[in-house]
């Protein structure tokens, strides 16, 4: 059993941030009813070129990330028999989800209000660019504008003296960080009305998840009065100390090192890359000789790693003791055993896809596929009590799918 087993979720939401909330408690159990324009459906569904990768056919991996796991139902809630079978499902949700903006919730009576009168025990969650309140609390945005650049990252991860801004690493980069916190925050609201009775109002927001992510930088900048700025590429990543840092290989590849005390771990580092006498070398013999000597240390480091792959350190580094990783790109980690080992990618019909990152029991979620448009419709309005007669005169309202 999973911990969200028998919580039902009713998702008014589009594209990539508020949707992958609902595959977060799908992952953890919820049935979550997404809810689709009766013709257009969910725009997402019509991306097919992310970057550079173009996706042909189905399933299309844009879709399936933030939306594995839920049923579909097509309505179109601007219609008086559409709005009146959302406040039916409404009625036996325990979540209502949604990315709409304030004037759009209102325009089509899905506000807090109007959702809370229909179901007052309900969980209401919104997820939005800028938060909920303020000057610009109305106004839309994605996860490159309110989360990249907004909140500090971009320009904290570019280096000083680069042509141009670093973009985002990966589509629905934010959206998708964004989405795991408004999950967290509803299961905390769902725990709260279990134990006091009250419903709650979650909100979060991409340029808030933004900060939160940039938090450690953002405090340090606020205390000391300067902006965190990245060193150039290609900088050792510490000064001080020369285990902590990036080191490229024979093949052009990187490992990184992360040994926050290099005196502890100089020797069995010095042994695995089979230069030991480094270790009583009067320049690294001592916690304090390594600080001072960092630059010669990493000098030795570069070229004595230079020498070897990637994957042939992999296996010297088995045994090190200290913390260390290969760098891996979004291919490179599909083979990784440690990652397979604990079931992070897992098979979503016909494609694999990364897991949701909580797991309770030490078992990983089942993953379902993204649902076809509107394919659950009739299915969803039978459970509702509705007879066909009903379904079929809602179809030709074209209130339903």
């Amino acid at each position: 059993m999973m911990p969200l087993d028998g919580i039902r979720v009713l998702e008014v939401a589009m594209y990539g941030f508020v949707p992958s909330a609902g595959a977060v408690l799908a992952d953890w159990g919820a049935d979550v009813i997404k809810i689709e324009h009766a013709v257009t459906g969910d725009p997402q569904r019509g991306l097919r070129q992310t970057g550079t990768m173009r996706v042909e056919g189905d399933p299309n991996p844009n879709v399936e990330h933030a939306n594995r796991g839920k049923r579909s139902l097509g309505l179109d809630i601007s219609r008086p028999e559409g709005k009146e079978v959302l406040y039916e499902l409404a009625r036996h949700a325990d979540v209502f989800l949604t990315s709409f903006l304030p004037g759009h919730r209102d325009k089509f009576g899905i506000d807090v209000d109007d959702i809370r009168t229909v179901n007052p025990r309900i969980v209401y969650a919104r997820g939005s660019a800028f938060g909920p309140r303020g000057p610009e609390a109305g106004k839309g945005g994605y996860d490159m504008t309110a989360f990249w650049a907004r909140a500090g990252t971009a320009a904290s991860i570019t280096p000083e003296g680069t042509d141009g801004i670093i973009n985002p690493p990966s589509p629905a980069y934010g959206d998708t960080i964004s989405g795991t916190n408004l999950a967290g925050g509803i299961a905390a609201a769902l725990l709260k009305r279990e134990r006091t009775g009250e419903p709650s109002v979650v909100d979060v927001s991409l340029l808030g998840s933004g900060l939160w992510a940039m938090g450690h930088a953002t405090a340090l900048s606020l205390h000391l009065g300067k902006p965190w700025i990245p060193p150039p590429v290609g900088t050792h990543g510490s000064v001080t100390n020369p285990l902590s840092g990036l080191y490229e290989t024979s093949d052009g590849h990187h490992l990184a090192f992360v040994m926050m005390q290099p005196g502890k771990f100089w020797a069995d580092v010095c042994r695995h890359i089979d230069r030991p006498e480094l270790a009583d070398d009067p320049r690294f013999d001592t916690a304090e000789h390594l600080v001072a000597n960092t630059a010669e240390a990493v000098k030795i480091l570069r070229e004595v790693l230079a020498t070897r792959t990637l994957a042939e350190w992999s296996r010297s580094f088995a045994t090190l003791a200290g913390p260390w990783a290969p760098v891996q790109d979004s291919l490179q980690v599909g083979d990784d055993p440690q990652i397979r080992a604990n079931e992070y990618l897992l098979p979503a019909g016909e494609l694999e896809l990364v897991a949701s990152p909580v797991q309770f029991d030490v078992q990983a979620p089942h993953l379902g596929p993204a649902p076809e448009f509107a394919a659950q419709t009739e299915e969803i309005l039978l459970e509702l009590g509705l007879d066909w007669d009903r379904i079929i005169a809602l179809k030709a309202a074209g209130a339903v799918t």
